[in-house]
């Protein structure tokens, strides 16, 4: 790509419970059309992004809701390309600096980030709700429901970069905006889900640019 492209950011925040639910977030406006190739990131994804020439958005979001009966899933394992494996250590160095718990690498919360992650890139939106509308809260209980326990919580980072993104400009990024940091160093969350895709052409709020889209879920049942 050449010439100087802007940075923007997309901020949303939701709070549920039994009761009551507030929130703010923006509409999904895009476009959502099929047929954009995918391909994993993969470890010559470049090293380093000139700011001056990548593009950055980022959304951020949480939610807290009561509990139901839905039974817990199984463990299973999660495989992580390089750029996921990076942005998960960084994110623990993080907390660590902070004296805070490292987050345990989630395998129901990772899907749950994956499959947001490429349907946003193949239908060419940006946002925590699905493509269809449903709200972040109900997606993540799809795959991370509240099962067994007393308390469920979960939180969301977004970013999307043109035409690439390293590990700790992604951290850095979102470092700099203040809600997405508090998600970073909440101390509350236990888990973590990790998704990023690559996705050439990509349309609706990509603009066919090449992206690269992150997710970051977080999570906490006790």
């Amino acid at each position: 790509m050449a010439g100087s492209l802007t940075r923007r950011m997309a901020l949303a925040l939701v709070a549920l419970s039994a009761l009551a639910a507030l929130g703010a977030s923006s509409g999904i406006a895009a476009p959502r059309q099929p047929g954009v190739a995918l391909r994993p990131l993969e470890s010559h994804v470049h090293a380093h992004v000139n700011a001056r020439r990548a593009q950055h958005h980022i959304a951020v979001l949480a939610a807290h809701v009561a509990p139901t009966g839905i039974a817990a899933p199984r463990k299973q394992a999660v495989a992580l390309s390089p750029l996921e494996t990076g942005l998960l250590a960084n994110v623990n160095a993080l907390r660590a600096q902070h004296h805070l718990a490292a987050l345990r690498l989630s395998a129901p919360l990772s899907a749950a980030a994956r499959a947001h992650t490429r349907e946003m890139a193949t239908q060419g939106y940006f946002e925590h709700e699905s493509a269809n509308g449903t709200p972040f809260s109900k997606r993540i209980q799809a795959f991370y429901p509240w099962g067994r326990w007393s308390t469920w919580s979960a939180g969301e980072n977004l970013l999307w970069a043109s035409p690439d993104i390293d590990a700790q400009d992604a951290l850095q990024t979102w470092l700099d905006s203040p809600p997405h940091r508090a998600n970073l160093l909440n101390p509350s969350w236990r888990e973590i889900g990790i998704a990023a895709v690559h996705a050439t052409a990509a349309p609706g709020e990509y603009h066919g640019q090449d992206v690269t889209i992150m997710t970051t879920d977080f999570g906490v049942r006790r």
